[in-house]
């Protein structure tokens, strides 16, 4: 059964992590707990609940905020002027092994409902996500990601009106 649990060098395996990109790799083994313990972002993973030493996948969230200017003029209208507060997911990907199977999507519901939680005690606008290529940003969009203005690879998921 696969449950998510935060991340913990002690039980899950980073090493072992591998979707593909060295960088996404990396981080599970050098700067995950380094990033945590800072309080610059929560890392969350998806595990077997029989073998949770092997990550199938994982996502990043920390506190960010967007700039007004980067919403589209029909969304901007209603919006105050200064930066709006907002979630952002700085990373999220899923082991080679496991790809293909939903588990990115069933990741990014994971973050967006965490995210719709966290909203219940801190306000947040939108849940911010950088894309690495413009298969991530596809990916983005099929789920309701709207491209920043200036920035495409930037695209945020408004939570409501």
């Amino acid at each position: 059964m696969l449950e998510e649990q935060r991340f913990d060098p002690r039980i899950h395996d980073g090493r072992a992590f591998n979707c593909g990109t060295p960088v996404l790799n990396e981080y599970l083994t050098r700067f995950a707990t380094q990033h945590r313990r800072r309080g610059l972002t929560q890392i969350y993973v998806l595990v077997d609940s029989e073998t949770p030493s092997r990550v199938v996948g994982y996502y990043t969230l920390s506190a960010a905020q967007l700039d007004t200017r980067q919403i589209s003029e029909d969304r901007r209208q209603r919006l105050p002027r200064f930066p709006l507060p907002c979630f952002r997911m700085g990373r999220l990907a899923v082991d080679q092994d496991w790809k293909g199977q939903g588990f990115g999507k069933r990741l990014l519901g994971l973050a967006v409902e965490r995210c719709l939680r966290a909203r219940e005690e801190v306000a947040a606008y939108a849940l911010v996500v950088d894309a690495k290529d413009e298969n991530a940003a596809s990916f983005y969009r099929h789920y309701g990601f709207i491209a920043c203005v200036d920035s495409p690879a930037t695209l945020y998921l408004p939570f409501g009106r």
